[in-house]
């Protein structure tokens, strides 16, 4: 890790909490631990350097450290997580997110809005064996994929606050989802109650994809061994990822299908040992939060991704309690439209009815109001904020350290810049300068604003103009650099303006000049 590492404070150290205290440790991170034991936590804090508590609150209120991970039953996720955003701290919980989509969503939008990084312990996720499938995968290296199953099989730790389907299956449906990088269309979901009334034991769940790929998904603490297996099908190869091998975590069989007479005929080849880093998937999995608390960036499971994953586990669970019966997953509605390759990143802000068309790209941290439009290839940046009802034309980027207040225009390919003196060389993210476009003021194709200026509400800047000083409200500017040749409506239409006051030749609003600064009269005598 870089020099500054975050500190971070464990909260629950029993049965997988004490892993995420020895690898928080062995990183240099950990600064507190907290169990309600108070021995346990007297016991783990002697061991590795940190300050045990009892007490939420007290650790809470603590600030020497900047984030908190969470290993308690699932049951507290929610709470625990909800108070450690209220007290600002970046927070890792372990899977579940929460018990409930309605918790998961109330958690995403704490951290959105305490600017805070939220990221759930989907640990398969950093696995050197999944990160690897999942790239041969995207390379097309196994072919199209068929079907995918998974079993995940112990006679382990029995819970009663949980089913098996939430203690175990987070992981499956994390990874399912992150391999084919979408959410199942239908699920069907039976299970058995042996130890526990309604607790189930043993699930099996069937998966429908609109891609054509099925999956199935097999747990249960109720196995007489042990066995974390995940088997992929796909037209050229297959894989397994056994992940209670210790040299064979992952192989590759070239097995194929001849159709002879036409009768498929099966065809077995050799198993092929794919070469694995020599990682532990938690500490891999602790380091990648740690740098995303250090950088501000957006977790690779964040908030959402343990969303989507709740929502087919609610799915599931809904089918386990009809009897199995067939459900169809409804992809949530978003306020907004985005095209499919534009690319939306998490946490940002996108107000109702806004549009977002082909190839562009909204950073995390940004903000969007109400009913803009946003053409093909628009960057925003991160921590811009945008108003209601802006329009932003084709190939067109808002840089960090630009603002659009309501009703602006951004003509075709116009050009903003947050950098006075850029040099490729020289990173100069702490010197942008705030580049501030006001309500209703239109930039023409093609034309510069230079950062640090401020262009007044309505005012017009011309095709091609560079915009290099403030621009005053209702001003007309062209050329460059830009310089003041006339007044414009709120409307848009040129202005004659005689002596101290104009009328609009279009809608008849007058406006006075008053030292060099058009007003319009209803505002001047809203003044007076």
């Amino acid at each position: 890790m870089p020099d500054s590492i975050p500190q971070v404070a464990v909260v629950g150290c029993g049965y997988w909490g004490k892993n995420l205290v020895r690898n928080f440790s062995q990183l240099g991170a950990l600064q507190a631990v907290c169990d309600a034991d108070s021995s346990r936590a007297a016991e783990l804090g002697a061991r590795h350097g940190a300050e045990p508590v009892s007490e939420l609150n007290q650790l809470l209120g603590m600030p020497d450290f900047q984030a908190v991970a969470i290993a308690t039953p699932a049951a507290l996720h929610f709470e625990i997580a909800r108070k450690a955003l209220l007290a600002g701290k970046d927070v890792f919980v372990e899977k579940p997110l929460a018990l409930s989509i309605e918790e998961a969503q109330h958690l995403i939008d704490l951290a959105a809005h305490f600017k805070r990084i939220l990221m759930v312990g989907h640990l398969l996720q950093y696995h050197p064996a999944l990160l690897e499938l999942k790239r041969m995968i995207a390379q097309g290296d196994l072919g199209r994929i068929q079907y995918i199953c998974s079993n995940r099989l112990n006679l382990g730790k029995l819970r009663t606050e949980e089913n098996i389907l939430w203690s175990f299956a987070p992981h499956d449906v994390s990874v399912i989802l992150a391999l084919l990088g979408e959410v199942p269309t239908n699920v069907a979901a039976h299970g058995s109650c042996h130890l526990t009334p309604s607790v189930a034991d043993v699930t099996t769940t069937h998966f429908q994809f609109a891609s054509g790929v099925a999956a199935h998904i097999f747990v249960s603490w109720l196995h007489p061994f042990k066995e974390q297996k995940l088997v992929v099908v796909a037209d050229r190869k297959m894989a397994v990822f056994d992940d209670t091998e210790l040299e064979r975590k992952l192989v590759l069989y070239p097995h194929h299908i001849d159709w002879l007479d036409r009768a498929p005929v099966a065809r077995k080849a050799d198993g092929e040992v794919v070469p694995l880093p020599d990682e532990e998937p938690l500490q891999t999995e602790c380091r990648h939060f740690l740098e995303c608390v250090r950088q501000r960036k957006t977790p690779r499971t964040d908030g959402h991704e343990g969303l989507r994953v709740l929502r087919v586990l609610d799915a599931c669970e809904k089918s386990l309690r009809s009897g199995g019966r067939l459900l169809a997953i409804e992809a949530p509605g978003k306020p907004y439209f985005a095209h499919p390759t534009a690319v939306i990143d998490e946490p940002c802000e996108i107000g109702e009815q806004t549009c977002i068309w082909h190839f562009s790209h909204i950073m995390s941290g940004s903000k969007l109001g109400k009913h803009c439009n946003l053409g093909q290839n628009v960057v925003v940046s991160p921590g811009c904020r945008i108003g209601n009802n802006v329009k932003i034309q084709n190939n067109v980027s808002i840089y960090t350290g630009v603002e659009l207040e309501d009703d602006v225009f951004c003509g075709p390919s116009m050009v903003f810049t947050n950098v006075i003196n850029p040099r490729s060389h020289i990173e100069r993210k702490n010197e942008y300068r705030r580049t501030l476009i006001r309500r209703g003021a239109s930039l023409g194709a093609n034309s510069t604003v230079v950062c640090g200026v401020t262009v007044g509400q309505y005012a017009f800047v011309a095709a091609g103009a560079v915009v290099t000083h403030d621009v005053p409200d209702y001003a007309l500017v062209m050329g460059v650099p830009a310089r003041q040749t006339g007044w414009m409506c709120r409307c848009g239409i040129g202005l004659e303006i005689s002596g101290e006051s104009g009328r609009c030749p279009d809608c008849g609003e007058v406006y006075i000049l008053d030292e060099g600064r058009l007003r319009e009269s209803s505002d001047v005598e809203a003044c007076a």
